[in-house]
């Protein structure tokens, strides 16, 4: 009875080693069903009790014919994917940018959380969307796909020169606390050169001088960046943020940053205000 006591506190205690494949896998059958608009490929791959948030609103979802009217059951011609996995929390963050189709101009930030406990070990238990269309902050997806396709998110190498988790999710708070807090600018780590791409509007220039402190808040006493959600890959120096932008109509918003050798290299915003366009 001993031996199976402590074995029980033993199971209970454990967590699943998060896997690099099977977070793979379920991006890309995410992406499969943003493609063909179908949510077959996801639900082959989500625990039984998983939730679907859209813009910070949780939809319920028991089967692709109780999906209508959300964006992963609209078929999107994909111009843009990047995925960032984050063997911790065991989740991943995908780009999308779709802007090719005249009719469906989409940008969209999509985070998938998997299972970390024995129960259902690393299936999806939340996929979790901030969808940016016309009447969106900044919104042009061509103007972003330029964008983004001529920046360079590789791997950060020698693995020495990486930041660590602390280090990411702090500039990424340092940053968001900008609008609520007075120092918070200080806090955050100003590189050389640095691009934002806030919508479609771009800071940089092409130059080694470009800087992301370009429209920060000067206005300190402004509502702050709540429910933030974050997913975190070292490898690429990236933390993703998802949060709800009070000061703006409690946008739903989506802010990722990568870090360069401790310094800020990109920030990359997107911001619904749902069925209204967005105004500060």
């Amino acid at each position: 009875m001993k031996w199976l006591f402590l074995f029980a506190l033993e199971a209970a205690g454990q967590a699943v080693t998060c896997n690099h494949t099977t977070l793979a896998e379920a991006a890309d059958a995410y992406i499969a069903a943003q493609t063909t608009g179908q949510l077959a490929p996801l639900l082959a791959v989500t625990a039984a009790n998983w939730t679907y948030q859209e813009n910070n609103q949780a939809v319920s979802i028991a089967t692709s014919r109780s999906a209508s009217g959300i964006i992963v059951a609209k078929a999107l011609k994909i111009d843009h994917r990047r995925t960032n996995f984050d063997l911790t929390a065991c989740a991943t963050y995908t780009e999308l940018v779709s802007a090719t189709d005249p009719a469906n101009p989409y940008v969209i930030g999509t985070q998938i959380h998997h299972a970390t406990d024995l129960s259902e070990p690393q299936k999806v238990v939340l996929v979790d969307s901030i969808v940016t269309t016309t009447g969106a902050w900044l919104f042009d997806a061509k103007k972003t796909l330029q964008h983004v396709l001529q920046e360079n998110w590789t791997v950060i190498l020698p693995e020495r020169a990486r930041d660590t988790r602390v280090v990411l999710q702090a500039a990424a708070d340092a940053y968001l606390d900008m609008w609520s807090n007075a120092t918070a600018s200080e806090a955050v780590p100003w590189g050389t050169p640095c691009t934002r791409l806030e919508g479609s509007a771009y800071t940089g220039h092409d130059r080694p001088d470009d800087s992301c402190k370009a429209g920060i808040p000067s206005n300190h006493k402004q509502a702050p960046n709540t429910r933030r959600r974050y997913v975190i890959d070292e490898s690429m120096g990236s933390v993703s943020v998802f949060c709800v932008w009070e000061h703006m109509m409690n946008a739903s918003d989506s802010h990722e940053l990568r870090l360069e050798r401790g310094k800020l290299r990109y920030v990359h915003t997107m911001t619904s205000c749902g069925s209204k366009a967005c105004k500060l």
